[in-house]
């Protein structure tokens, strides 16, 4: 038997510097609401890797879904692009400046994993185990049952 019931959110945005702090704060709130301040630091800081990503890498396009959901004890924070390229794990050198988005996320996530969707496009995503005991949860509201368009 079910005891909690799914949580989810999706905002939808080009990933531009300007719109990832905005996504940043969206999640945050949203998982305050929830009453996961406890993840809020890990997830905040695995959608900034993610979205600065697709700023760096993907093509054709910027656009992207950011989507979390609370499935019982488990929260999925992923991030949908356009671009078929998979994302790889690398090895940075001491004096990098960048390149060490992916080994964060493994590093403060339960799990992470990225997958193709479709003939184009992919599926990066990472999980958080949700605090016991979970609190019961209020009524999803209905502007954040529904998509966002951050624009």
């Amino acid at each position: 038997m079910i005891s909690q019931p799914s949580r989810h959110c999706t905002v939808e945005l080009q990933a531009l510097p300007s719109r990832i702090g905005q996504v940043r704060r969206i999640v945050s709130a949203q998982l305050r609401y929830w009453h996961l301040d406890p993840l809020i630091d890990q997830a905040a800081l695995g959608v900034t890797e993610l979205l600065t990503n697709v700023h760096r890498h993907a093509q054709p396009d910027k656009m992207c879904i950011v989507e979390i959901e609370l499935l019982l004890d488990r929260l999925t924070v992923s991030v949908h692009d356009h671009d078929p390229h998979l994302p790889t794990v690398r090895v940075a050198d001491p004096l990098d400046t960048c390149g060490r988005g992916l080994a964060m996320i493994a590093a403060v996530s339960e799990s992470w994993g990225v997958r193709p969707e479709g003939p184009a496009g992919k599926v990066v995503w990472f999980t958080l185990p949700a605090p016991t005991p979970a609190v019961a949860l209020p009524p999803c509201p209905e502007p954040l049952a529904r998509s966002a368009v951050v624009g």
